[in-house]
């Protein structure tokens, strides 16, 4: 079985926690983002540098992963176009198995078959996940305005 990306999760240890706190804020004082593409300078083992020329996309992307491992989060990087599994699909939901399989036949997110398994595309879900924060908060506001109206604090 082919696996994908978000099989396994390790917490960062301390010293990479700090050494990620460092690098956030060294990189974020340096980046560019009226560039395209900009140098940065890496050392090998022997303290020799090295120049690359990396997209900014491309580190802003790693300023952000820096951030999240400073927090002490586990990071992972998941392709725009992976198919995930229903039960992957579900823990980024934060929902069970089940009631993502019942999504997925209401016909609420899209997905497709494998033989007999359903694969829903990585994009299609975090677009549902979106979608679903936002009426939530439209939920909640509205709530906040009624409470108000009726004078509820």
């Amino acid at each position: 079985m082919k696996s994908t990306p978000l099989n396994s999760l390790s917490l960062p240890a301390s010293q990479e926690q700090e050494a990620a706190i460092r690098g956030h804020r060294q990189l974020a004082t340096y980046l560019s983002a009226k560039l395209e593409t900009q140098k940065i300078s890496i050392q090998d083992a022997n303290e020799t540098a090295h120049q690359i020329e990396l997209p900014t996309s491309a580190l802003t992307i790693l300023i952000s992963i820096l951030g999240e491992l400073a927090a002490g989060n586990a990071v992972q990087v998941v392709p725009v176009h992976a198919e995930l599994t229903t039960q992957e699909a579900a823990n980024i939901l934060n929902v069970s198995r089940p009631h993502m399989v019942k999504l997925l036949e209401e016909g609420q997110l899209p997905f497709h078959k494998t033989g007999c398994h359903r694969r829903v595309l990585f994009a299609d879900l975090m677009h549902y996940k979106e979608q679903r924060e936002n009426e939530s908060l439209q939920a909640m506001q509205e709530l906040t305005d009624r409470s108000q109206e009726l004078g509820f604090y």
